[in-house]
């Protein structure tokens, strides 16, 4: 695809100028974390088999420590000096994952990133899936794999199990088709799309979906967003009661509804899938089939939760709370750092 077909936007992600230390890596993976050493550490381990697997993808690991106070600085400290790969270690005191999420990509060196949960673990031939599919030339896409459930005893929530390989469209809701704890893009992409918006996502105002607003963001920029049934990850999310799960059904929604308000001029194809939700929801009062009977989800929390995210939305705004935007004068430096990278 010809890059004229995708014109800068006016904010970008900053990314860092060359030269590079060494040999550039080929991917970064961009971990976040906050007070889950234990579940950090086995990532990381995974992160790095994964690379000595695979050795001639050159990586990088860069993890952003979210405001731990459970010895994550301590531990990254240590690793950092005996790491068989490159590791980097951000402290990003401001909450929440967008702003995390985005300290690793002003960090990020490599041609790939690679954005991965930190209760999350790599199958050992990521990297060979990873470089299978970028050697095709085209980057102009977000790209996800597999994600299966890390332990028999969490409940299957979270997962995205499909064995065929497609691409997002309108008619498919953008929640969950790539999910975030799985999502790759050329570092390109990353600086055309921009930074991730920090209203959104799990520490944010509005819970969720920072993930989601970055595919619906691509698409209107042109752009392909596309789930692999490979590059696969494991779910370690420990979530073994409805409970928990009830919850962060409710948040993921919570978000949702707030990007049906924000993007709901250019994408308005998303309010029809708030119209199926509340069908689904009336059809439920009369027998009609749970959003997920497995987990006895409704469709009805989707409903209020999707208005209560609109709601919440319009008041950030009233109150003067815009997606973050770089700074004029840092346009400059990064378009000439993107300038240099080419």
């Amino acid at each position: 695809m010809n890059a004229e077909r995708h014109p800068p936007l006016h904010f970008r992600p900053a990314l860092p100028a060359p030269p590079w230390p060494r040999q550039r890596p080929q991917v970064s993976f961009i971990v976040c974390t906050r007070d889950r050493v234990a579940v950090l550490e086995a990532c990381i381990g995974s992160i790095r088999a994964a690379c000595r697997a695979h050795p001639g993808f050159a990586a990088e690991l860069v993890v952003v420590d979210n405001g731990s106070r459970d010895g994550t600085a301590k531990y990254l400290s240590r690793i950092a000096a005996t790491s068989d790969i490159a590791l980097t270690a951000i402290s990003e005191p401001r909450p929440g994952l967008a702003a995390a999420r985005n300290a690793g990509l002003a960090r990020a060196r490599g041609r790939v990133l690679v954005f991965v949960d930190d209760d999350c673990r790599l199958d050992r031939s990521y990297l060979a899936d990873l470089q299978r599919h970028y050697a095709s030339g085209e980057k102009w896409l977000i790209r996800g794999g597999r994600v299966e459930i890390g332990d028999a005893l969490d409940l299957p929530f979270t997962i995205k199990r499909c064995d065929k390989r497609e691409r997002l469209t309108p008619a498919v809701h953008p929640g969950g088709f790539v999910l975030g704890c799985n999502m790759t893009m050329h570092r390109d992409v990353a600086a055309r799309i921009g930074p991730f918006d920090e209203r959104f996502g799990a520490g944010g105002a509005l819970r969720s979906a920072e993930d989601t607003d970055y595919l619906v963001r691509a698409m209107l920029a042109g752009m392909a967003v596309e789930y692999v049934p490979d590059m696969t990850i494991f779910h370690h999310h420990g979530r073994r009661g409805r409970k928990a799960i009830d919850r962060l059904h409710r948040d993921y929604h919570f978000g949702n509804g707030a990007l049906c308000l924000k993007h709901f001029r250019r994408a308005p194809w998303l309010l029809r899938h708030f119209y199926w939700a509340a069908r689904a929801a009336m059809r439920e009062l009369t027998g009609g089939p749970r959003f997920d009977s497995d987990l006895r989800l409704s469709h009805w929390p989707i409903v209020f939760m999707n208005l209560a995210g609109a709601a919440k939305f319009t008041l950030l705004v009233l109150a003067g709370r815009p997606d973050r935007q770089a700074q004029p004068a840092q346009e400059a430096t990064e378009a000439g750092a993107e300038a240099g990278a080419r």
